[in-house]
């Protein structure tokens, strides 16, 4: 007996995917910021995913993942009705939520999906959450339509102008903040460069600034080491200490080395997944 895909929908064709998954302790208790790991079988890899949002009553989870590597093309594979052998969780620390006024939630690509677990949470607290998303293009946008289902404001950002401000997010986020004296945090989930330059733009202005370093873990449960990064000076595990933590703290150039580890391993086994599905005419 795995855990049941009960919804499979491709947000982008070929990139990124959604799961709806039946998991009802994991719902039970899953919080903002926490992830699963996921092993599709038995040989399976452990793949740490954010929970992107869940629903206790009726007891499913439901993740986003970009596809990368052999693993996540692996999990890509899968169809509703098919099972995942493992799905552990929830881990990692919960994001400290707590009524505190105006909150900005940015996220860039599949980081839309994390942050929209934590928006929602920040608005369920009674903040007034202003959500700031951002893509190349309008097509490659994730969680619109929900984020506006109950964000008071939703602002987006496109690297073409096809929809919304045409550029970055963080030239969004300084016109706000230098309009906008009640911000008492932002929080950012995104790619690495993402996350620098927002903690970059809130840094004059004072606002504390959360970003989410869950790109960089591998087994989640702190024994690999891989997800070792520099905060305050200090080292912590982004598995276990985190993943969320001050973005104003953070070494992001160890960060983006670090980022690289693996990637001569992770070629190497696409290469041999791509030649074997070809093999087999998949």
């Amino acid at each position: 007996m795995g855990f049941k895909i009960l919804k499979k929908e491709e947000l982008i064709p070929g990139q990124t995917s959604l799961f709806v998954i039946d998991a009802p302790q994991i719902a039970k208790k899953a919080m903002p910021g926490n992830f699963v790991i996921i092993r599709i079988d038995e040989n399976g890899e452990r793949i740490p995913l954010t929970i992107a949002d869940k629903d206790r009553e009726a007891g499913t989870i439901t993740i986003v993942f970009l596809v990368v590597g052999k693993s996540t093309a692996q999990l890509n594979m899968l169809q509703e009705g098919d099972d995942i052998l493992d799905v552990c969780g929830p881990l990692g620390k919960a994001t400290h939520i707590e009524k505190q006024g105006t909150v900005i939630c940015v996220g860039g690509g599949t980081g839309i999906a994390a942050m929209h677990h934590i928006a929602k949470g920040h608005w369920e607290a009674g903040n007034h959450v202003v959500a700031l998303i951002g893509a190349r293009t309008e097509n490659l946008l994730l969680f619109r339509c929900e984020l506006n289902g109950f964000c008071p404001e939703v602002m987006v950002a496109t690297d073409d102008g096809s929809v919304g401000h045409k550029g970055f997010v963080t030239e969004v986020l300084k016109d706000r903040l230098e309009r906008d004296s009640n911000v008492t945090e932002v929080v950012a989930i995104g790619p690495v460069p993402m996350m620098e330059a927002v903690a970059k733009v809130t840094e004059p202005f004072g606002v504390k600034t959360t970003v989410s370093l869950n790109s960089i873990m591998v087994d989640g449960i702190g024994m690999c080491g891989a997800c070792r990064c520099s905060v305050d000076g200090k080292t912590k595990f982004a598995c276990v200490d985190g993943p969320e933590f001050d973005g104003h703290k953070v070494d992001f150039s160890e960060l983006k080395a670090r980022l690289w580890q693996f990637k001569e391993q992770e070629d190497e086994s696409m290469g041999k997944f791509k030649k074997e599905c070809t093999c087999h005419g998949k």
